[in-house]
Protein backbone atom coordinates (compact mmCIF):
# COMPACT_ATOMS: atom_id res chain seq x y z
CA UNK A 1 0.00 0.00 0.00
CA UNK A 2 1.25 3.57 -0.90
CA UNK A 3 1.94 5.78 1.80
CA UNK A 4 2.28 9.12 0.02
CA UNK A 5 1.79 9.97 -3.80
CA UNK A 6 3.78 13.12 -4.88
CA UNK A 7 0.90 14.23 -7.82
CA UNK A 8 -1.60 14.52 -4.71
CA UNK A 9 0.69 16.94 -2.61
CA UNK A 10 0.58 18.67 -5.41
CA UNK A 11 -2.67 18.94 -6.15
CA UNK A 12 -3.99 19.85 -2.50
CA UNK A 13 -1.11 22.57 -2.15
CA UNK A 14 -2.50 24.09 -5.37
CA UNK A 15 -6.15 23.52 -4.67
CA UNK A 16 -5.30 25.36 -1.47
CA UNK A 17 -3.47 28.61 -3.31
CA UNK A 18 -0.68 28.13 -1.69
CA UNK A 19 2.80 28.08 -3.10
CA UNK A 20 5.79 26.13 -2.12
CA UNK A 21 6.99 28.96 0.45
CA UNK A 22 3.61 29.28 2.12
CA UNK A 23 3.10 25.56 2.93
CA UNK A 24 6.35 24.76 3.84
CA UNK A 25 6.08 28.02 6.12
CA UNK A 26 3.20 26.64 7.20
CA UNK A 27 4.40 22.74 8.29
CA UNK A 28 7.95 24.27 9.43
CA UNK A 29 9.53 22.79 6.15
CA UNK A 30 12.66 23.77 4.40
CA UNK A 31 11.31 24.60 0.10
CA UNK A 32 14.38 22.48 -0.74
CA UNK A 33 12.61 19.53 1.39
CA UNK A 34 8.30 20.20 -0.14
CA UNK A 35 9.69 20.37 -3.55
CA UNK A 36 11.35 17.00 -3.23
CA UNK A 37 8.08 15.39 -1.72
CA UNK A 38 6.32 16.65 -4.53
CA UNK A 39 9.28 15.88 -7.06
CA UNK A 40 9.17 12.33 -5.82
CA UNK A 41 12.85 12.76 -5.02
CA UNK A 42 12.01 12.14 -0.65
CA UNK A 43 9.07 10.27 1.23
CA UNK A 44 7.74 12.52 3.98
CA UNK A 45 7.46 10.40 7.40
CA UNK A 46 4.31 10.17 9.42
CA UNK A 47 4.90 13.08 11.29
CA UNK A 48 5.46 15.35 8.61
CA UNK A 49 2.55 13.67 6.19
CA UNK A 50 0.14 14.46 8.89
CA UNK A 51 1.18 18.25 9.46
CA UNK A 52 1.17 18.66 5.67
CA UNK A 53 -2.60 17.34 5.78
CA UNK A 54 -3.55 19.49 8.70
CA UNK A 55 -2.10 22.37 6.93
CA UNK A 56 -4.09 21.28 3.89
CA UNK A 57 -7.44 20.49 5.62
CA UNK A 58 -7.73 17.22 4.28
CA UNK A 59 -7.75 13.30 5.30
CA UNK A 60 -3.62 12.45 5.41
CA UNK A 61 -5.31 9.87 3.12
CA UNK A 62 -5.78 11.99 0.48
CA UNK A 63 -1.96 12.36 0.17
CA UNK A 64 -1.69 8.22 -0.30
CA UNK A 65 -4.28 7.49 -2.52
CA UNK A 66 -3.95 7.15 -6.42
CA UNK A 67 -1.58 9.32 -8.95
CA UNK A 68 -3.63 12.21 -10.57
CA UNK A 69 -2.87 13.94 -13.89
CA UNK A 70 -3.48 17.73 -13.45
CA UNK A 71 -5.87 19.28 -16.26
CA UNK A 72 -3.97 21.01 -18.77
CA UNK A 73 -3.90 24.61 -18.71
CA UNK A 74 -4.37 24.76 -22.30
CA UNK A 75 -7.71 22.78 -22.06
CA UNK A 76 -9.32 25.02 -19.81
CA UNK A 77 -11.42 28.53 -21.02
CA UNK A 78 -10.12 30.72 -18.65
CA UNK A 79 -12.14 34.29 -19.15
CA UNK A 80 -9.74 37.21 -19.15
CA UNK A 81 -7.01 34.63 -18.11
CA UNK A 82 -4.52 37.53 -18.78
CA UNK A 83 -5.93 39.38 -15.46
CA UNK A 84 -5.35 35.88 -13.17
CA UNK A 85 -2.27 35.09 -11.69
CA UNK A 86 -0.71 31.81 -11.70
CA UNK A 87 -1.94 30.95 -8.66
CA UNK A 88 -5.50 32.22 -9.06
CA UNK A 89 -5.59 29.42 -12.34
CA UNK A 90 -4.09 26.69 -10.69
CA UNK A 91 -6.80 27.12 -7.53
CA UNK A 92 -9.20 27.02 -9.98
CA UNK A 93 -8.06 23.98 -12.34
CA UNK A 94 -7.35 22.10 -8.88
CA UNK A 95 -11.36 22.50 -7.90
CA UNK A 96 -11.64 20.95 -11.18
CA UNK A 97 -9.64 18.24 -10.73
CA UNK A 98 -11.81 17.66 -7.42
CA UNK A 99 -14.88 17.84 -9.13
CA UNK A 100 -13.45 15.24 -12.02
CA UNK A 101 -13.10 13.16 -9.35
CA UNK A 102 -16.05 13.39 -7.57
CA UNK A 103 -17.79 13.21 -11.21
CA UNK A 104 -16.04 9.44 -11.79
CA UNK A 105 -17.88 8.50 -8.28
CA UNK A 106 -20.87 9.37 -9.55
CA UNK A 107 -20.36 7.52 -13.22
CA UNK A 108 -19.07 4.78 -11.36
CA UNK A 109 -22.87 4.47 -9.67
CA UNK A 110 -25.46 6.17 -12.34
CA UNK A 111 -26.25 6.16 -15.77
CA UNK A 112 -26.20 9.92 -16.60
CA UNK A 113 -27.13 11.38 -20.04
CA UNK A 114 -24.41 11.03 -23.06
CA UNK A 115 -23.12 13.85 -24.40
CA UNK A 116 -24.57 15.95 -27.22
CA UNK A 117 -22.71 18.70 -27.71
CA UNK A 118 -22.00 19.55 -31.29
CA UNK A 119 -18.28 20.97 -32.43
CA UNK A 120 -19.08 23.52 -34.97
CA UNK A 121 -15.92 25.40 -34.97
CA UNK A 122 -16.27 26.52 -38.79
CA UNK A 123 -19.58 28.35 -37.86
CA UNK A 124 -19.48 31.96 -36.57
CA UNK A 125 -20.98 32.20 -33.07
CA UNK A 126 -24.61 33.38 -34.10
CA UNK A 127 -24.96 30.33 -36.45
CA UNK A 128 -23.52 28.20 -34.25
CA UNK A 129 -26.31 28.55 -31.39
CA UNK A 130 -28.81 28.08 -33.77
CA UNK A 131 -27.49 25.25 -35.09
CA UNK A 132 -27.81 23.75 -31.56
CA UNK A 133 -31.00 25.48 -30.19
CA UNK A 134 -32.56 23.49 -33.38
CA UNK A 135 -30.74 20.18 -32.48
CA UNK A 136 -32.02 19.89 -29.08
CA UNK A 137 -35.64 21.24 -30.37
CA UNK A 138 -35.40 24.19 -28.42
CA UNK A 139 -37.01 26.42 -30.87
CA UNK A 140 -36.63 30.31 -30.63
CA UNK A 141 -38.32 30.70 -27.06
CA UNK A 142 -36.64 31.37 -23.70
CA UNK A 143 -34.74 28.84 -22.05
CA UNK A 144 -35.23 27.66 -18.42
CA UNK A 145 -32.93 26.42 -15.84
CA UNK A 146 -29.49 26.40 -18.19
CA UNK A 147 -27.84 23.71 -16.05
CA UNK A 148 -30.37 21.50 -16.42
CA UNK A 149 -30.16 21.61 -19.85
CA UNK A 150 -26.66 21.33 -20.50
CA UNK A 151 -26.95 18.05 -18.11
CA UNK A 152 -29.77 16.74 -20.21
CA UNK A 153 -27.37 17.00 -22.82
CA UNK A 154 -24.31 15.26 -21.21
CA UNK A 155 -22.87 18.01 -19.82
CA UNK A 156 -21.08 17.53 -16.13
CA UNK A 157 -21.54 20.72 -14.66
CA UNK A 158 -19.92 21.58 -10.80
CA UNK A 159 -19.83 24.78 -8.45
CA UNK A 160 -16.90 26.42 -7.91
CA UNK A 161 -15.60 27.09 -4.73
CA UNK A 162 -15.80 30.51 -2.82
CA UNK A 163 -11.51 30.28 -2.79
CA UNK A 164 -12.06 30.62 -6.83
CA UNK A 165 -13.91 33.99 -6.98
CA UNK A 166 -11.54 35.69 -9.12
CA UNK A 167 -12.67 32.86 -11.83
CA UNK A 168 -16.24 33.13 -13.26
CA UNK A 169 -16.34 29.90 -15.19
CA UNK A 170 -14.01 27.61 -16.97
CA UNK A 171 -15.22 24.79 -19.29
CA UNK A 172 -12.92 21.94 -20.60
CA UNK A 173 -13.21 18.25 -22.05
CA UNK A 174 -11.65 15.45 -20.24
CA UNK A 175 -11.62 11.93 -21.77
CA UNK A 176 -14.65 13.26 -24.14
CA UNK A 177 -16.59 14.44 -21.37
CA UNK A 178 -17.84 18.06 -21.57
CA UNK A 179 -17.44 19.84 -18.38
CA UNK A 180 -18.53 23.28 -16.87
CA UNK A 181 -17.74 24.71 -13.56
CA UNK A 182 -19.61 27.73 -12.70
CA UNK A 183 -19.30 30.61 -9.76
CA UNK A 184 -22.31 30.52 -7.60
CA UNK A 185 -21.28 34.28 -5.65
CA UNK A 186 -22.34 35.73 -9.16
CA UNK A 187 -26.18 36.98 -10.20
CA UNK A 188 -28.81 34.45 -11.31
CA UNK A 189 -28.64 36.21 -14.63
CA UNK A 190 -25.00 36.54 -14.48
CA UNK A 191 -24.77 32.42 -14.17
CA UNK A 192 -26.87 31.70 -16.83
CA UNK A 193 -24.67 33.83 -19.14
CA UNK A 194 -21.86 32.19 -17.70
CA UNK A 195 -23.25 28.87 -18.63
CA UNK A 196 -24.37 29.48 -21.63
CA UNK A 197 -20.58 31.07 -22.10
CA UNK A 198 -19.05 28.36 -21.10
CA UNK A 199 -21.49 26.09 -23.82
CA UNK A 200 -19.94 28.55 -26.95
CA UNK A 201 -16.52 27.43 -26.03
CA UNK A 202 -17.31 23.94 -26.13
CA UNK A 203 -19.41 24.29 -29.27
CA UNK A 204 -16.50 26.41 -30.87
CA UNK A 205 -13.29 25.83 -29.31
CA UNK A 206 -13.15 22.16 -27.29
CA UNK A 207 -12.06 20.09 -30.64
CA UNK A 208 -9.20 22.13 -32.65
CA UNK A 209 -8.70 25.32 -30.88
CA UNK A 210 -7.16 26.29 -27.74
CA UNK A 211 -10.50 27.79 -26.12
CA UNK A 212 -8.19 30.85 -24.70
CA UNK A 213 -7.26 34.23 -25.79
CA UNK A 214 -9.38 37.71 -26.55
CA UNK A 215 -11.37 36.40 -29.84
CA UNK A 216 -11.95 33.20 -28.10
CA UNK A 217 -13.92 35.42 -25.30
CA UNK A 218 -15.80 37.41 -27.78
CA UNK A 219 -16.95 34.53 -29.95
CA UNK A 220 -18.28 32.00 -26.65
CA UNK A 221 -20.28 35.81 -26.16
CA UNK A 222 -21.56 36.43 -28.97
CA UNK A 223 -22.54 32.95 -28.66
CA UNK A 224 -24.24 33.11 -25.31
CA UNK A 225 -26.35 36.38 -26.22
CA UNK A 226 -27.55 34.69 -29.30
CA UNK A 227 -28.34 31.11 -27.44
CA UNK A 228 -29.88 33.02 -24.89
CA UNK A 229 -31.87 35.78 -27.02
CA UNK A 230 -32.51 34.54 -30.23
CA UNK A 231 -32.47 36.66 -33.68
CA UNK A 232 -35.75 35.74 -35.40
CA UNK A 233 -37.72 36.05 -31.46
CA UNK A 234 -36.06 39.20 -30.45
CA UNK A 235 -36.76 40.62 -34.09
CA UNK A 236 -39.84 40.12 -33.27
CA UNK A 237 -40.70 41.48 -29.97
CA UNK A 238 -40.89 44.92 -30.62
CA UNK A 239 -37.96 46.07 -29.19
CA UNK A 240 -37.04 48.89 -31.18
CA UNK A 241 -35.78 51.86 -29.52
CA UNK A 242 -36.87 50.29 -26.70
CA UNK A 243 -36.43 52.26 -23.45
CA UNK A 244 -35.87 51.55 -20.13
CA UNK A 245 -38.87 50.39 -18.85
CA UNK A 246 -39.43 48.05 -21.78
CA UNK A 247 -35.65 46.91 -21.95
CA UNK A 248 -36.28 45.86 -17.88
CA UNK A 249 -39.73 44.20 -18.56
CA UNK A 250 -38.04 42.14 -21.50
CA UNK A 251 -35.17 40.99 -19.77
CA UNK A 252 -37.62 39.06 -17.18
CA UNK A 253 -38.76 37.32 -20.01
CA UNK A 254 -35.17 36.35 -21.16
CA UNK A 255 -33.75 35.91 -17.90
CA UNK A 256 -30.89 37.63 -18.50
CA UNK A 257 -29.27 40.82 -16.69
CA UNK A 258 -30.44 44.09 -17.98
CA UNK A 259 -26.67 45.13 -19.95
CA UNK A 260 -26.60 41.88 -21.59
CA UNK A 261 -30.47 42.42 -23.36
CA UNK A 262 -29.36 46.31 -24.04
CA UNK A 263 -26.15 44.69 -25.73
CA UNK A 264 -28.40 42.25 -27.66
CA UNK A 265 -30.49 44.95 -28.81
CA UNK A 266 -27.20 47.10 -29.95
CA UNK A 267 -25.99 44.11 -31.71
CA UNK A 268 -29.33 43.51 -33.76
CA UNK A 269 -29.49 47.09 -34.96
CA UNK A 270 -32.63 47.72 -32.75
CA UNK A 271 -31.12 50.83 -30.62
CA UNK A 272 -28.81 53.15 -32.39
CA UNK A 273 -25.50 54.30 -30.65
CA UNK A 274 -26.79 56.75 -28.68
CA UNK A 275 -29.84 54.94 -27.60
CA UNK A 276 -26.94 51.92 -26.54
CA UNK A 277 -24.88 54.51 -24.77
CA UNK A 278 -27.74 56.23 -22.90
CA UNK A 279 -29.55 52.92 -21.90
CA UNK A 280 -26.05 52.11 -20.15
CA UNK A 281 -25.75 55.03 -18.55
CA UNK A 282 -29.40 55.28 -17.30
CA UNK A 283 -28.51 51.14 -16.30
CA UNK A 284 -25.99 52.07 -14.63
CA UNK A 285 -27.51 55.14 -12.43
CA UNK A 286 -30.03 52.55 -11.65
CA UNK A 287 -27.37 49.54 -10.60
CA UNK A 288 -27.49 47.43 -13.05
CA UNK A 289 -23.71 47.65 -14.59
CA UNK A 290 -22.35 45.77 -10.85
CA UNK A 291 -25.70 43.54 -9.99
CA UNK A 292 -29.26 42.78 -10.86
CA UNK A 293 -31.33 44.62 -8.43
CA UNK A 294 -34.49 42.33 -8.27
CA UNK A 295 -32.92 39.65 -10.19
CA UNK A 296 -33.42 35.77 -10.78
CA UNK A 297 -32.92 32.75 -7.98
CA UNK A 298 -28.98 31.36 -8.74
CA UNK A 299 -29.85 28.16 -11.10
CA UNK A 300 -28.72 25.13 -9.18
CA UNK A 301 -28.10 21.10 -10.27
CA UNK A 302 -31.16 19.43 -11.04
CA UNK A 303 -28.95 16.20 -11.56
CA UNK A 304 -26.86 16.29 -8.48
CA UNK A 305 -30.21 17.23 -6.43
CA UNK A 306 -31.18 13.69 -7.93
CA UNK A 307 -28.01 12.13 -7.09
CA UNK A 308 -27.57 12.84 -3.92
CA UNK A 309 -31.48 12.27 -3.09
CA UNK A 310 -31.16 8.57 -4.64
CA UNK A 311 -28.40 8.17 -2.53
CA UNK A 312 -29.86 9.62 0.73
CA UNK A 313 -32.88 7.06 -0.06
CA UNK A 314 -30.39 4.56 -0.12
CA UNK A 315 -28.95 5.11 3.38
CA UNK A 316 -25.63 6.69 1.81
CA UNK A 317 -24.13 9.63 3.71
CA UNK A 318 -22.35 12.98 2.60
CA UNK A 319 -19.42 11.68 5.01
CA UNK A 320 -19.53 8.30 2.56
CA UNK A 321 -18.85 9.96 -0.27
CA UNK A 322 -16.31 12.05 1.15
CA UNK A 323 -14.36 8.85 3.05
CA UNK A 324 -14.17 7.60 -0.37
CA UNK A 325 -12.63 10.55 -1.94
CA UNK A 326 -10.21 11.36 0.56
CA UNK A 327 -11.57 15.07 0.91
CA UNK A 328 -13.89 16.43 3.79
CA UNK A 329 -17.47 17.06 3.67
CA UNK A 330 -16.85 20.43 3.81
CA UNK A 331 -14.91 20.19 0.94
CA UNK A 332 -17.57 18.07 -1.27
CA UNK A 333 -20.19 20.49 -0.87
CA UNK A 334 -18.30 23.30 -2.45
CA UNK A 335 -18.46 21.67 -5.70
CA UNK A 336 -22.16 20.51 -5.43
CA UNK A 337 -24.13 23.72 -5.41
CA UNK A 338 -24.03 23.08 -1.69
CA UNK A 339 -26.56 20.79 -1.96
CA UNK A 340 -25.04 18.40 0.27
CA UNK A 341 -28.01 17.38 3.44
CA UNK A 342 -26.20 18.09 6.66
CA UNK A 343 -28.39 15.37 8.69
CA UNK A 344 -28.11 12.33 6.45
CA UNK A 345 -27.87 8.36 8.69
CA UNK A 346 -27.14 5.42 6.79
CA UNK A 347 -24.90 2.49 5.60
CA UNK A 348 -23.58 1.53 2.78
CA UNK A 349 -22.67 2.88 -0.76
CA UNK A 350 -23.97 1.31 -3.71
CA UNK A 351 -21.96 -1.01 -5.67
CA UNK A 352 -21.71 -3.44 -8.86
CA UNK A 353 -22.89 -2.97 -11.77
CA UNK A 354 -26.83 -2.04 -11.01
CA UNK A 355 -26.91 1.78 -11.41
CA UNK A 356 -29.99 3.66 -11.81
CA UNK A 357 -30.33 5.75 -14.96
CA UNK A 358 -31.02 9.68 -14.21
CA UNK A 359 -33.21 11.38 -16.61
CA UNK A 360 -33.26 14.72 -17.18
CA UNK A 361 -36.29 16.29 -18.80
CA UNK A 362 -36.27 19.83 -20.08
CA UNK A 363 -38.85 22.50 -20.89
CA UNK A 364 -38.66 25.80 -22.03
CA UNK A 365 -40.02 27.49 -19.65
CA UNK A 366 -39.03 25.10 -16.85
Amino acid sequence: MPTFTPSRLTLARKRRGLTLVQLADAVGLSVRSLSAYENGRQEPGPPTRQRLAAALDLPEAFLAAGDVDEIPVDAVSFRAASKLTAGQRDTARSAGRIALMLADWIERRFHLPEPDVPSLPSLDPETAAEVVRARWGLGVAPLGNLVRLLEAHGVRVFSLAADCAAVDAFSFVWHRLPYVLLNTAKTGERGRFDAAHELGHLVLHSEHRIPQGPDAEQEANRFAAAFLMPRAAVLAGGLAGAGIDRILTAKQTWRVAAMALTHRLHELDLLTDWGYRTACVDLSRRGYRTSEPGGIARETSPLLDAVFQTLRAEGTTPADIARDLHITVAELNRHVFGLIPTAISGGGLRGGSDRPKLTLVTERGS
